[in-house]
């Protein structure tokens, strides 16, 4: 066998190099990387704020434009060059709704329903959500679930069968069987939005309450009910805006004209002879509708705000 072959005579010998003469990359001092931080943040949140931007233009758009042609003559309206700012502005739109005793009569039928059904749903809502947050009895899940699953079907395949439940009872054409009918769906969503604020309410309190003396009553009137007040003007407030904008079952459950509500109006103001072509008077009509909501958010603005972060933190 042959001997290994050897370095030759007078040759530095091979060394691998050592990882600490590496040579290392200098760490960015701290004020540059706070200052590629910051630049970082403000340039996340100007790309936020520019989409922000862009959103609150399209969807307010529309509200701008109802507006404005509610106080636009018929000639600005059909003008071909569209105007985005009424040149002769003009309350003619308004006067023609106003003085109509038909919308007048359906603007209280909205809201005779809209506080019938939302009042109901409340007290029905909040007992159901109190139930759910704080006791434990069988079937407890299976109730959540299907409350959840309630909100998900579409009203127009309930139309129908509570057009002959109701027929049936002699309620189908009366206001009373539409408030019945609102509470489909305004009382799983109340449930469902009034179990969160309930359940963020600690069970100690309640348990303090019983040790000083405090029955079952007293106890849901004296501690819960002032803790979870915000969460049911939020939840109130939406279950209106709900009910208010419904169409679906006033369209179909109330058929004299003296018994429909503002939503139904507008659509018929659209297709009567004599107003069918007033887009004025149709947006006049559609912003007077949209009038009460805009005010009941402008009354309750911060009490919706205190409920919806009252209720964000558990559930």
């Amino acid at each position: 066998m042959s001997a290994p072959a050897s370095s030759p005579v007078g040759a530095a010998p091979l060394t691998l190099p050592v990882l600490d003469e590496v040579a290392q990359v200098p760490p960015a001092p701290p004020t540059e990387v706070r200052r590629r931080r910051r630049i970082g943040r403000r340039a996340a949140t100007g790309c936020w704020n520019a989409l922000a931007v862009v959103l609150s233009v399209l969807f307010g758009f529309p509200i701008y434009w109802m507006l404005i042609t509610s106080f636009k003559t018929g000639a600005d309206i059909n003008r071909l060059v569209p105007q985005f700012w009424p040149h002769h502005p003009t309350l003619r739109g308004f006067r023609e709704v106003l003085g109509d005793p038909i919308f007048r009569d359906d603007l209280l039928n909205s809201v005779i329903i809209t506080l019938g059904a939302v009042g109901i749903s409340l007290v029905i809502g909040f007992f159901g959500a109190l139930a759910i947050a704080r006791f434990r009895f069988a079937g407890r899940r299976v109730f959540v679930v299907a409350v959840l699953l309630v909100q998900m079907i579409p009203l127009i395949a309930l139309t129908i069968p509570l057009s002959l439940l109701l027929d049936s009872y002699q309620l189908k054409n009366t206001i009373p069987g539409v408030v019945l009918s609102y509470l489909v769906f305004t009382t799983p969503y109340t449930v469902w939005t009034l179990r969160t604020f309930i359940a963020n309410i600690p069970r100690e309190l309640d348990d303090a309450a019983l040790v000083d003396g405090c029955t079952r009553w007293q106890t849901f009137r004296l501690v819960i009910l002032p803790l979870v007040a915000p969460g049911l003007i939020a939840t109130g407030v939406y279950a209106w805006i709900l009910a208010w904008n419904e169409f679906v079952f006033a369209n179909t459950l109330l058929v004299d004209n003296d018994k429909q509500t503002a939503m139904v109006y507008l659509l018929i103001f659209q297709s009567s002879p004599t107003h069918g072509a007033d887009y004025g008077g149709l947006m006049a009509a559609a912003t007077l509708t949209a009038l009460p909501v805009v005010l009941l958010f402008a009354a309750f603005q911060s009490r919706i705000s205190t409920g919806l972060t009252a209720g964000a933190v558990k559930g």
